[in-house]
Protein backbone atom coordinates (compact mmCIF):
# COMPACT_ATOMS: atom_id res chain seq x y z
CA UNK A 1 0.00 0.00 0.00
CA UNK A 2 1.44 3.41 -0.92
CA UNK A 3 2.54 5.47 2.03
CA UNK A 4 0.19 8.23 0.90
CA UNK A 5 -2.79 6.01 1.68
CA UNK A 6 -1.97 5.92 5.36
CA UNK A 7 -0.20 9.21 6.16
CA UNK A 8 1.03 12.49 4.76
CA UNK A 9 2.52 12.35 1.29
CA UNK A 10 6.28 11.96 1.66
CA UNK A 11 8.35 13.90 -0.85
CA UNK A 12 12.11 14.08 -1.41
CA UNK A 13 13.69 16.88 -3.45
CA UNK A 14 17.31 16.63 -4.62
CA UNK A 15 18.75 19.96 -5.83
CA UNK A 16 22.21 21.16 -6.85
CA UNK A 17 21.79 24.95 -6.55
CA UNK A 18 19.66 27.59 -4.86
CA UNK A 19 17.55 28.17 -7.96
CA UNK A 20 16.92 24.48 -8.51
CA UNK A 21 16.07 24.00 -4.84
CA UNK A 22 13.46 26.73 -5.17
CA UNK A 23 12.06 25.14 -8.32
CA UNK A 24 12.09 21.62 -6.93
CA UNK A 25 10.50 22.42 -3.58
CA UNK A 26 7.81 24.67 -5.05
CA UNK A 27 7.12 22.18 -7.82
CA UNK A 28 6.68 19.43 -5.25
CA UNK A 29 4.10 21.47 -3.37
CA UNK A 30 2.26 22.28 -6.62
CA UNK A 31 2.07 18.74 -8.02
CA UNK A 32 1.56 16.74 -4.83
CA UNK A 33 -1.82 14.97 -5.22
CA UNK A 34 -3.17 15.84 -1.77
CA UNK A 35 -5.42 18.48 -0.29
CA UNK A 36 -4.35 22.09 -0.49
CA UNK A 37 -2.98 22.13 3.07
CA UNK A 38 0.81 22.10 3.34
CA UNK A 39 0.57 19.91 6.45
CA UNK A 40 -0.40 16.99 4.21
CA UNK A 41 3.09 16.95 2.68
CA UNK A 42 6.29 15.82 4.37
CA UNK A 43 9.08 17.49 2.40
CA UNK A 44 12.69 16.34 2.82
CA UNK A 45 15.29 18.39 1.00
CA UNK A 46 18.64 17.02 -0.16
CA UNK A 47 21.30 19.43 -1.42
CA UNK A 48 23.81 17.83 -3.75
CA UNK A 49 27.32 18.63 -2.64
CA UNK A 50 29.29 20.60 -5.25
CA UNK A 51 30.40 24.01 -6.41
CA UNK A 52 26.87 25.45 -6.42
CA UNK A 53 25.57 24.00 -3.14
CA UNK A 54 23.57 26.92 -1.71
CA UNK A 55 24.75 28.80 1.36
CA UNK A 56 22.53 29.52 4.35
CA UNK A 57 22.03 33.06 3.06
CA UNK A 58 20.92 31.83 -0.34
CA UNK A 59 18.52 29.34 1.20
CA UNK A 60 17.04 32.08 3.36
CA UNK A 61 16.60 34.33 0.34
CA UNK A 62 14.80 31.59 -1.57
CA UNK A 63 12.37 31.39 1.32
CA UNK A 64 11.29 27.77 0.77
CA UNK A 65 11.15 25.64 3.88
CA UNK A 66 11.57 21.87 4.27
CA UNK A 67 10.83 19.51 7.14
CA UNK A 68 14.43 18.30 6.86
CA UNK A 69 17.38 19.57 4.84
CA UNK A 70 20.56 17.55 4.31
CA UNK A 71 23.69 18.07 2.23
CA UNK A 72 24.65 14.84 0.46
CA UNK A 73 26.83 13.28 -2.18
CA UNK A 74 25.17 11.35 -5.00
CA UNK A 75 25.97 8.06 -3.31
CA UNK A 76 24.62 9.27 0.04
CA UNK A 77 21.38 10.32 -1.61
CA UNK A 78 20.98 6.96 -3.31
CA UNK A 79 21.59 5.18 -0.02
CA UNK A 80 18.91 7.33 1.65
CA UNK A 81 16.47 6.46 -1.15
CA UNK A 82 17.08 2.80 -0.47
CA UNK A 83 16.54 3.16 3.27
CA UNK A 84 13.66 5.64 3.48
CA UNK A 85 10.12 5.47 2.17
CA UNK A 86 8.91 8.21 -0.17
CA UNK A 87 5.94 8.63 -2.48
CA UNK A 88 7.45 11.27 -4.72
CA UNK A 89 11.05 12.14 -5.64
CA UNK A 90 11.81 15.39 -7.49
CA UNK A 91 15.18 15.61 -9.23
CA UNK A 92 16.00 19.31 -9.54
CA UNK A 93 19.40 18.88 -11.15
CA UNK A 94 21.38 19.60 -14.28
CA UNK A 95 20.73 16.98 -16.99
CA UNK A 96 23.77 14.82 -16.26
CA UNK A 97 22.85 14.69 -12.59
CA UNK A 98 19.32 13.58 -13.43
CA UNK A 99 20.61 10.81 -15.69
CA UNK A 100 23.02 9.55 -13.05
CA UNK A 101 20.31 9.50 -10.39
CA UNK A 102 17.87 7.69 -12.67
CA UNK A 103 20.39 4.88 -13.17
CA UNK A 104 21.34 4.86 -9.51
CA UNK A 105 17.72 4.82 -8.37
CA UNK A 106 16.95 2.07 -10.87
CA UNK A 107 19.59 -0.05 -9.16
CA UNK A 108 18.46 0.89 -5.62
CA UNK A 109 14.81 0.08 -6.38
CA UNK A 110 15.43 -2.92 -8.63
CA UNK A 111 13.67 -5.30 -6.24
CA UNK A 112 10.83 -2.95 -5.31
CA UNK A 113 7.42 -2.69 -6.94
CA UNK A 114 6.31 0.16 -4.67
CA UNK A 115 8.98 2.65 -5.69
CA UNK A 116 8.25 6.41 -5.61
CA UNK A 117 7.14 8.43 -8.59
CA UNK A 118 10.13 10.28 -10.06
CA UNK A 119 9.71 13.79 -11.46
CA UNK A 120 12.15 16.16 -13.15
CA UNK A 121 12.10 19.23 -15.36
CA UNK A 122 13.65 22.64 -15.95
CA UNK A 123 14.02 25.70 -13.76
CA UNK A 124 13.06 28.15 -16.48
CA UNK A 125 13.48 28.96 -20.14
CA UNK A 126 15.00 26.13 -22.20
CA UNK A 127 17.08 27.94 -24.78
CA UNK A 128 20.13 25.72 -25.27
CA UNK A 129 21.06 22.03 -25.42
CA UNK A 130 17.44 21.06 -25.95
CA UNK A 131 18.03 17.52 -27.22
CA UNK A 132 20.97 16.87 -24.89
CA UNK A 133 19.17 18.05 -21.77
CA UNK A 134 15.94 16.28 -22.60
CA UNK A 135 17.50 12.91 -23.35
CA UNK A 136 19.47 13.12 -20.10
CA UNK A 137 16.16 13.59 -18.29
CA UNK A 138 14.40 10.77 -20.11
CA UNK A 139 13.45 7.90 -17.83
CA UNK A 140 11.65 9.90 -15.15
CA UNK A 141 7.96 9.16 -14.74
CA UNK A 142 7.17 12.82 -15.40
CA UNK A 143 9.31 15.28 -17.36
CA UNK A 144 7.68 18.62 -16.66
CA UNK A 145 7.37 21.26 -19.39
CA UNK A 146 6.79 24.79 -18.16
CA UNK A 147 4.59 25.81 -21.10
CA UNK A 148 2.57 24.49 -24.01
CA UNK A 149 5.41 25.49 -26.32
CA UNK A 150 7.96 23.50 -24.32
CA UNK A 151 5.65 20.47 -24.11
CA UNK A 152 5.37 20.39 -27.91
CA UNK A 153 9.15 20.74 -28.33
CA UNK A 154 9.89 18.05 -25.72
CA UNK A 155 7.56 15.51 -27.32
CA UNK A 156 9.02 16.21 -30.75
CA UNK A 157 12.54 15.44 -29.49
CA UNK A 158 11.51 12.20 -27.79
CA UNK A 159 9.41 11.06 -30.75
CA UNK A 160 12.26 11.93 -33.09
CA UNK A 161 14.68 9.48 -31.44
CA UNK A 162 12.10 6.80 -30.80
CA UNK A 163 11.90 7.41 -27.05
CA UNK A 164 8.66 7.20 -25.09
CA UNK A 165 7.23 10.73 -24.91
CA UNK A 166 4.35 9.92 -22.55
CA UNK A 167 6.31 11.29 -19.57
CA UNK A 168 6.13 14.88 -20.89
CA UNK A 169 3.59 16.75 -18.79
CA UNK A 170 2.66 20.39 -19.28
CA UNK A 171 2.69 22.54 -16.16
CA UNK A 172 3.96 26.09 -15.51
CA UNK A 173 6.79 27.70 -13.59
CA UNK A 174 5.97 27.01 -9.92
CA UNK A 175 7.14 30.37 -8.58
CA UNK A 176 4.78 32.59 -10.56
CA UNK A 177 2.31 34.62 -8.55
CA UNK A 178 2.18 37.78 -6.55
CA UNK A 179 -0.08 40.79 -6.86
CA UNK A 180 -0.80 41.98 -10.41
CA UNK A 181 0.64 45.30 -11.47
CA UNK A 182 -1.88 48.10 -10.96
CA UNK A 183 0.07 51.23 -11.85
CA UNK A 184 3.17 53.30 -11.34
CA UNK A 185 4.83 53.61 -7.96
CA UNK A 186 6.36 56.69 -6.43
CA UNK A 187 9.15 56.77 -7.29
CA UNK A 188 8.90 54.98 -10.62
CA UNK A 189 11.19 51.95 -10.28
CA UNK A 190 13.27 50.33 -13.00
CA UNK A 191 14.81 46.94 -12.12
CA UNK A 192 17.55 45.23 -14.09
CA UNK A 193 17.56 41.48 -13.34
CA UNK A 194 21.18 40.36 -13.54
CA UNK A 195 22.22 36.86 -14.61
CA UNK A 196 25.34 34.99 -13.46
CA UNK A 197 26.60 33.95 -16.89
CA UNK A 198 24.69 36.03 -19.45
CA UNK A 199 26.52 37.85 -20.86
CA UNK A 200 29.89 36.35 -20.03
CA UNK A 201 32.51 38.86 -21.08
CA UNK A 202 33.73 41.77 -18.99
CA UNK A 203 33.14 44.10 -21.95
CA UNK A 204 29.47 43.16 -22.31
CA UNK A 205 28.76 43.16 -18.58
CA UNK A 206 30.45 46.54 -18.18
CA UNK A 207 28.41 47.86 -21.09
CA UNK A 208 25.12 46.79 -19.50
CA UNK A 209 26.13 48.25 -16.14
CA UNK A 210 27.10 51.56 -17.74
CA UNK A 211 23.82 51.75 -19.62
CA UNK A 212 21.89 51.10 -16.41
CA UNK A 213 23.84 53.86 -14.66
CA UNK A 214 23.30 56.18 -17.64
CA UNK A 215 19.56 55.53 -17.42
CA UNK A 216 19.64 56.45 -13.74
CA UNK A 217 21.41 59.72 -14.54
CA UNK A 218 19.02 60.53 -17.39
CA UNK A 219 16.01 59.91 -15.13
CA UNK A 220 16.92 61.22 -11.65
CA UNK A 221 13.25 61.03 -10.65
CA UNK A 222 13.32 57.24 -11.05
CA UNK A 223 14.72 54.63 -8.72
CA UNK A 224 17.02 52.33 -10.70
CA UNK A 225 17.79 48.96 -9.14
CA UNK A 226 20.38 46.35 -10.06
CA UNK A 227 18.89 43.09 -8.77
CA UNK A 228 21.76 40.72 -7.93
CA UNK A 229 21.60 36.94 -7.85
CA UNK A 230 24.42 36.20 -5.41
CA UNK A 231 27.22 37.70 -3.40
CA UNK A 232 30.85 37.32 -4.53
CA UNK A 233 32.05 33.83 -3.73
CA UNK A 234 28.56 32.30 -3.83
CA UNK A 235 27.55 30.16 -6.76
CA UNK A 236 24.15 29.72 -8.30
CA UNK A 237 22.97 27.46 -11.11
CA UNK A 238 25.60 29.12 -13.30
CA UNK A 239 29.08 30.39 -12.48
CA UNK A 240 29.42 34.16 -12.09
CA UNK A 241 33.06 35.07 -12.61
CA UNK A 242 32.49 38.83 -13.01
CA UNK A 243 29.91 39.92 -10.41
CA UNK A 244 28.28 43.27 -11.12
CA UNK A 245 28.91 44.41 -7.55
CA UNK A 246 32.64 44.25 -8.28
CA UNK A 247 32.31 46.06 -11.59
CA UNK A 248 30.25 48.82 -10.00
CA UNK A 249 33.12 49.63 -7.65
CA UNK A 250 34.90 51.25 -10.59
CA UNK A 251 31.82 53.24 -11.63
CA UNK A 252 30.30 56.38 -10.15
CA UNK A 253 26.55 55.72 -9.94
CA UNK A 254 24.13 58.51 -9.00
CA UNK A 255 22.14 58.50 -5.72
CA UNK A 256 19.06 56.96 -7.34
CA UNK A 257 21.02 53.84 -8.36
CA UNK A 258 20.88 50.91 -5.92
CA UNK A 259 22.08 47.32 -5.59
CA UNK A 260 19.57 44.90 -4.16
CA UNK A 261 19.52 41.27 -3.10
CA UNK A 262 16.48 39.38 -1.90
CA UNK A 263 13.52 37.41 -3.20
CA UNK A 264 12.60 38.37 -6.75
CA UNK A 265 8.90 38.32 -5.95
CA UNK A 266 9.37 40.95 -3.27
CA UNK A 267 11.43 43.09 -5.65
CA UNK A 268 8.73 42.83 -8.30
CA UNK A 269 6.20 44.18 -5.79
CA UNK A 270 7.85 47.59 -6.28
CA UNK A 271 8.80 47.30 -9.97
CA UNK A 272 7.38 49.46 -12.76
CA UNK A 273 9.74 48.27 -15.51
CA UNK A 274 11.67 44.98 -15.47
CA UNK A 275 14.69 44.86 -17.76
CA UNK A 276 16.86 41.81 -18.45
CA UNK A 277 18.84 40.01 -21.11
CA UNK A 278 17.01 36.70 -20.79
CA UNK A 279 16.33 35.98 -17.11
CA UNK A 280 13.39 33.85 -16.05
CA UNK A 281 12.45 36.93 -14.01
CA UNK A 282 10.98 38.25 -17.26
CA UNK A 283 8.37 35.50 -17.15
CA UNK A 284 7.57 36.27 -13.51
CA UNK A 285 7.18 39.92 -14.45
CA UNK A 286 4.98 39.18 -17.47
CA UNK A 287 2.76 36.97 -15.35
CA UNK A 288 2.09 39.96 -13.09
CA UNK A 289 1.53 42.28 -16.08
CA UNK A 290 4.55 44.41 -15.18
CA UNK A 291 6.05 46.18 -18.22
CA UNK A 292 8.95 43.95 -19.25
CA UNK A 293 11.86 44.46 -21.61
CA UNK A 294 14.27 41.88 -23.02
CA UNK A 295 17.35 43.75 -24.21
CA UNK A 296 18.57 43.67 -27.81
CA UNK A 297 21.70 45.81 -27.25
CA UNK A 298 24.03 42.82 -27.53
CA UNK A 299 22.04 41.24 -30.34
CA UNK A 300 19.28 38.65 -30.37
CA UNK A 301 21.35 35.49 -30.10
CA UNK A 302 21.09 31.92 -28.94
CA UNK A 303 24.18 32.41 -26.79
CA UNK A 304 22.32 35.07 -24.81
CA UNK A 305 19.03 33.22 -24.59
CA UNK A 306 17.01 36.27 -25.62
CA UNK A 307 16.10 34.56 -28.89
CA UNK A 308 13.50 32.71 -26.82
CA UNK A 309 11.57 35.99 -26.60
CA UNK A 310 11.21 36.50 -30.35
CA UNK A 311 7.54 37.23 -30.92
CA UNK A 312 6.94 38.35 -27.33
CA UNK A 313 6.70 42.05 -28.09
CA UNK A 314 9.20 42.68 -25.30
CA UNK A 315 12.42 43.12 -27.28
CA UNK A 316 13.89 46.62 -27.01
CA UNK A 317 17.16 48.49 -26.48
CA UNK A 318 18.43 50.84 -23.79
CA UNK A 319 18.20 53.73 -26.26
CA UNK A 320 14.48 53.08 -26.60
CA UNK A 321 14.04 52.77 -22.84
CA UNK A 322 15.91 56.00 -22.24
CA UNK A 323 13.36 57.74 -24.44
CA UNK A 324 10.40 56.33 -22.50
CA UNK A 325 9.47 53.22 -24.48
CA UNK A 326 7.05 50.85 -22.72
CA UNK A 327 6.59 47.44 -24.35
CA UNK A 328 3.27 45.74 -25.03
CA UNK A 329 3.52 41.95 -24.76
CA UNK A 330 1.94 39.76 -27.40
CA UNK A 331 -0.95 37.97 -25.71
CA UNK A 332 -0.73 34.81 -27.84
CA UNK A 333 2.99 34.46 -27.11
CA UNK A 334 2.49 35.02 -23.40
CA UNK A 335 -0.27 32.40 -23.29
CA UNK A 336 1.96 29.80 -24.98
CA UNK A 337 4.62 30.41 -22.32
CA UNK A 338 2.25 29.47 -19.50
CA UNK A 339 2.49 32.86 -17.82
CA UNK A 340 -0.81 34.45 -18.81
CA UNK A 341 -2.44 35.97 -15.74
CA UNK A 342 -5.96 35.08 -16.86
CA UNK A 343 -6.82 32.43 -14.30
CA UNK A 344 -5.31 29.55 -16.28
CA UNK A 345 -2.37 29.35 -13.91
CA UNK A 346 -4.66 28.08 -11.15
CA UNK A 347 -5.21 24.85 -13.08
CA UNK A 348 -1.76 24.56 -14.69
CA UNK A 349 -0.66 21.74 -12.37
CA UNK A 350 -3.87 19.70 -12.42
CA UNK A 351 -2.68 17.28 -15.11
CA UNK A 352 0.54 16.53 -13.21
CA UNK A 353 -1.34 15.97 -9.94
CA UNK A 354 -3.80 13.64 -11.61
CA UNK A 355 -1.06 11.67 -13.31
CA UNK A 356 0.94 11.26 -10.09
CA UNK A 357 -2.17 10.16 -8.19
CA UNK A 358 -2.84 7.47 -10.82
CA UNK A 359 0.76 6.25 -10.70
CA UNK A 360 0.71 6.02 -6.90
CA UNK A 361 -2.54 4.05 -7.04
CA UNK A 362 -1.46 1.70 -9.84
CA UNK A 363 -2.08 -1.93 -8.86
CA UNK A 364 1.18 -3.80 -8.44
CA UNK A 365 3.21 -0.64 -8.25
CA UNK A 366 5.35 0.99 -10.92
CA UNK A 367 7.52 -0.53 -13.59
CA UNK A 368 11.31 -0.07 -13.40
CA UNK A 369 12.87 3.21 -14.50
CA UNK A 370 13.91 2.95 -18.15
CA UNK A 371 16.10 5.86 -19.34
CA UNK A 372 16.73 6.26 -23.06
CA UNK A 373 20.48 6.17 -22.46
CA UNK A 374 21.85 2.75 -21.51
CA UNK A 375 25.26 1.06 -21.84
CA UNK A 376 23.88 -0.33 -25.10
CA UNK A 377 22.43 2.85 -26.65
CA UNK A 378 25.18 5.25 -25.48
CA UNK A 379 28.27 3.21 -24.53
CA UNK A 380 30.63 6.12 -25.28
CA UNK A 381 28.62 8.76 -23.39
CA UNK A 382 26.75 7.29 -20.43
CA UNK A 383 29.70 5.83 -18.46
CA UNK A 384 31.38 9.24 -18.24
CA UNK A 385 28.20 10.89 -16.97
CA UNK A 386 27.73 8.25 -14.30
CA UNK A 387 31.41 8.32 -13.31
CA UNK A 388 31.16 12.04 -12.50
CA UNK A 389 28.74 11.00 -9.79
CA UNK A 390 30.92 8.07 -8.70
CA UNK A 391 28.62 5.48 -10.29
CA UNK A 392 29.50 2.51 -12.47
CA UNK A 393 27.57 1.83 -15.71
CA UNK A 394 25.23 -0.48 -13.81
CA UNK A 395 24.36 2.23 -11.25
CA UNK A 396 26.46 0.81 -8.40
CA UNK A 397 28.92 3.09 -6.54
CA UNK A 398 32.43 2.97 -7.92
CA UNK A 399 35.20 1.73 -5.60
CA UNK A 400 36.29 4.55 -3.34
CA UNK A 401 33.14 6.61 -3.94
CA UNK A 402 32.48 9.11 -1.11
CA UNK A 403 30.34 7.57 1.64
CA UNK A 404 29.65 4.49 -0.43
CA UNK A 405 29.85 2.16 2.52
CA UNK A 406 28.75 3.83 5.73
CA UNK A 407 28.01 7.07 7.52
CA UNK A 408 31.23 8.98 8.30
CA UNK A 409 32.40 9.18 11.90
CA UNK A 410 32.92 12.48 13.78
CA UNK A 411 36.57 12.87 12.75
CA UNK A 412 35.79 12.04 9.14
CA UNK A 413 32.98 14.59 9.16
CA UNK A 414 35.34 17.34 10.35
CA UNK A 415 37.92 16.46 7.71
CA UNK A 416 35.23 16.38 5.04
CA UNK A 417 33.90 19.81 6.00
CA UNK A 418 37.41 21.26 5.81
CA UNK A 419 38.02 19.65 2.43
CA UNK A 420 34.67 20.87 1.17
CA UNK A 421 35.51 24.41 2.21
CA UNK A 422 38.85 24.24 0.41
CA UNK A 423 37.17 22.83 -2.69
CA UNK A 424 34.59 25.59 -2.80
CA UNK A 425 37.24 28.24 -2.31
CA UNK A 426 39.13 26.76 -5.22
CA UNK A 427 36.27 26.62 -7.69
CA UNK A 428 34.63 29.86 -6.61
CA UNK A 429 37.61 32.14 -5.99
CA UNK A 430 40.89 30.73 -7.32
CA UNK A 431 39.80 29.07 -10.57
CA UNK A 432 38.06 32.18 -12.01
CA UNK A 433 41.20 34.24 -11.34
CA UNK A 434 43.39 31.68 -13.10
CA UNK A 435 41.04 31.59 -16.08
CA UNK A 436 41.04 35.37 -16.37
CA UNK A 437 44.86 35.45 -16.15
CA UNK A 438 44.98 32.97 -18.98
CA UNK A 439 42.97 35.34 -21.16
CA UNK A 440 45.46 38.20 -20.74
Amino acid sequence: MPASATKALRVAVLADSDTRWKWGALTASRIAPTTTHDTDIRLDGYLLRGRATPTARQLGEVGVRADALTEVTSVEFLRAMGEKEYDLVVLALVGGGVQAMLHGLGRVWSDRSDRPVVVTGYVGVVYEKLADGLLLRHGADLVLANSRQDADRFRAVYDGVGADASSVTEVALPFLGGAPYTGEHDPYTVVFAAQPSVPESRKDRTYLLNRLIRHARKHPEREVVLKLRSKPGEHTTHIEELPYQKLVQKADPPPNFHLKYGNMGEVLDRTDLLVTVSSTAALESLHRRIPTVVLTDLGVREALGNHHFVGSGCLASWDQLDEGHRPTPDEDWVARQGVAADGGYDTAFDAARERIAKLLARPGGLSPLTPYYTPVTAPGYLPGILARHHLAPDGHPLPGAPAADKEPGPVRQVVRRAARGAYRHGVQRVAPVIRRMGEL
